[in-house]
């Protein structure tokens, strides 16, 4: 499992996934759990690593690039 997602990515997933998290304490009712989904971006931003970029070829890394 090589790593796919660089820096910078892996700050904005992490913020994305605690303001998705945050929702499950603001939002009331039933919606509050839709929340839960900002699980997602915070692992794949914990293993630098994400199934999705795999299967369509892309990756945020930097590569060494050695003469």
């Amino acid at each position: 499992m090589n790593a796919n997602v660089g820096s910078i990515d892996r700050v904005i997933r992490i913020v994305i996934g605690l303001a998705l998290l945050s929702a499950v304490f603001l939002v009331e009712g039933p919606n509050r759990w839709f929340g839960l989904i900002g699980i997602v971006p915070l692992l794949t931003a914990t293993m630098r690593f994400c199934p999705l970029y795999t299967v369509i070829g892309l990756s945020t890394c930097a590569t060494d690039k050695k003469a």
